[in-house]
């Protein structure tokens, strides 16, 4: 062990750990990522030190520049993680649709959040086209760079050291990965490292089966924070996955409880949608196949939302 000269040196490098109890009989083999041990508790750490160092390495960016940004508020917390480290100035569009914790922990970092109304606290089309919008206009302010996470494809990068992770902590043996859709970046990052190991391993999707766009479904409201934007991202690449698995809100809240109570692991509606993405996978591949998918982030982002709100006895 050694000592970081910098907060960036702690991202990455998460454990990989086998699911047990919330497994039916029959099902694969389970791994599950745990990226809420990273410095803001999100694997987005990873994506925003790579958008940043790539910026920089070109001069899109320069010191005393501004950061601006549309987030729902991970990609936000790990923007001003990496900012306040770097000593940038970051601006964040973002809604009181998103949880509060992710609110307060921006703003904690310095960012300086500009907020947008929702529709009855959901996450709709809308809401994110009027976030882009927000972010366009702030973005030809003078020394202001726009890290535009939906189509930014240096996101990627940051997510292929996840990919080699996956394929040693596994020991080469992942037959299948599966994870949910944002901006895409996380799941092609991942795929192109484990189909460069190995070209046949399962690549599987998941969204929100209220907003199934990329199954060809209907856009429409969810409260699945951090996917399911109401259409296909400009990162998304049909021909890298084999599968699409769409899973509900209530569905992905409840394996997020499920996944607290009797695993330990604390996380969101996103990654709960993902084990149950997975767990369906797993029953049809059996016993004898190895599948990895993320916990994307830290449960304590969501304390106050309907997942883990406290509840008096009756």
């Amino acid at each position: 062990m050694h000592a970081s000269s910098s907060v960036l040196e702690a991202i990455g490098n998460t454990a990989l750990v086998e699911l047990r109890r919330v497994l039916p009989p029959d099902c694969a083999r389970i791994f599950v990522k745990v990226e809420g041990q990273n410095p803001t508790g999100s694997m987005k750490d990873r994506m925003a030190q790579a958008m940043i160092a790539r910026a920089e390495a070109d001069g899109r960016l320069k010191p005393g520049d501004t950061v601006v940004e549309y987030t729902g508020g991970s990609t936000g917390a790990s923007l001003a993680l990496v900012c306040a480290a770097k000593g940038y100035r970051l601006r964040i569009v973002t809604s009181r649709a998103f949880s509060e914790e992710k609110l307060s922990q921006m703003a904690a970092f310095g960012a300086e959040l500009t907020l947008i109304e929702s529709e009855g606290g959901l996450f709709t089309r809308k809401l994110f086209y009027d976030m882009i919008a927000a972010a366009k206009e702030i973005s030809r302010e003078p020394r202001t760079y726009w890290t535009d996470q939906l189509n930014n494809a240096d996101s990627i990068a940051g997510y292929y050291p996840m990919g080699e992770e996956i394929w040693m902590q596994t020991g080469g043996k992942v037959d299948a990965f599966v994870q949910s859709i944002g901006t895409t970046a996380s799941l092609r990052g991942v795929a192109t490292v484990l189909r460069r190991n190995n070209p046949v391993v399962k690549i599987v999707a998941v969204e929100p089966a209220e907003s199934a766009v990329l199954s060809g479904g209907q856009p429409g409201a969810h409260k699945i924070e951090g996917i399911g934007i109401g259409y296909a991202p400009p990162l998304w690449d049909r021909s890298l996955v084999d599968d699409i698995i769409p899973v509900s809100t209530a569905d992905g809240e409840a394996m997020a409880r499920r996944l607290a109570r009797e695993e330990g692991l604390f996380t969101g509606t996103s990654s709960g949608a993902n084990v149950v993405a997975a767990i369906q996978l797993g029953r049809r591949l059996g016993p004898g196949a190895t599948i990895a998918t993320l916990l994307v982030d830290s449960g304590l982002k969501y304390l106050s939302t309907d997942i883990y709100k406290r509840r008096e006895a009756a």
